[in-house]
């Protein structure tokens, strides 16, 4: 069975489904490349308002599969490299991308899944998931960004552990550290996840957008840098017709319907 990421909308959120169940949700470039398509794709389109990513059958990913990476030792070291250019084109196009985007987990997000999850804005996650930098249980180190996006939302020790330990770690445990948004019962990470779009979805698009690119560009920025970046996508904000409906609606006691 061939992996594909299947692109599915559910009224303005479009979902994407990591499909590959014969290696448990294992990604690789076909995937990556679909999911580079998806998002531009989604951005040009203003029905969409946001994007859940997920995977098929109960399992979000495996991560990388196995079989192929073991192949590709026979291979020039750039081929490998490539592959993970096409994974990280990938999570660079999640974080560029101005819309939220939310990972809904089931199951055992592993290796690369845990990296994909991580790069997306929001984590939905059934109780009984779990999550495992599992690259050093086969000598091999992160892609994906997720020593990034760890080290920013973590204790070093604590990501020292999960980088060079690889021990599971359930997602009660990463909600209690605020990785994870949600929790959710089995089976039902979807469901949540969309519910949590469908309140984003009410929201005025061009303020998630300056709200995604504020949060993405304030680790490396000053004090002054930031606040300056704030101003400028305020007054930008506050002359979009949205702020006039938004405004309006709370005065009047109404329910606002953005552009």
């Amino acid at each position: 069975m061939t992996a594909e990421l299947r692109s599915t909308a559910e009224g303005r959120t479009m979902v994407l489904t990591i499909s590959n169940p014969e290696h448990r949700n294992a990604l690789g470039p076909e995937i990556y490349a679909a999911g580079v398509e998806a998002l531009s794709v989604a951005e040009s389109n203003s029905d969409i308002r946001s994007v859940v990513i997920t995977g098929e059958g109960g399992t979000f990913s495996a991560g990388g599969n196995l079989q192929r990476l073991q192949a590709n030792r026979q291979q020039p070291p750039e081929y490998q490299a490539n592959s993970i250019e096409g994974l990280h084109n990938w999570i660079e196009a999640i974080r560029a991308f101005p819309k939220p985007i939310i990972a809904a987990v089931e199951g055992p997000a592993a290796g690369a899944g845990f990296s994909l999850a991580l790069a997306c804005d929001l984590i939905v996650s059934a109780r009984d998931a779990v999550f495992v930098m599992a690259y050093i249980n086969v000598a091999l180190s992160p892609d994906g960004g997720a020593s990034w996006g760890l080290s920013r939302a973590l204790p070093r020790q604590l990501v020292t552990e999960l980088l060079m330990c690889g021990e599971r770690i359930g997602a009660q445990r990463l909600h209690e550290l605020g990785v994870v948004n949600r929790l959710a019962d089995e089976g039902q990470a979807l469901s949540t996840a969309l519910a949590m779009a469908e309140k984003l979805n009410a929201r005025a698009p061009n303020a998630l957008a300056s709200a995604k690119e504020l949060l993405n560009d304030a680790p490396n920025q000053t004090l002054p840098q930031q606040l300056a970046q704030e101003r400028d996508h305020f007054v930008k904000n506050l002359h979009h017709a949205n702020a006039g409906i938004g405004i309006a609606a709370f005065l009047s006691k109404q329910k606002p319907q953005y552009e």
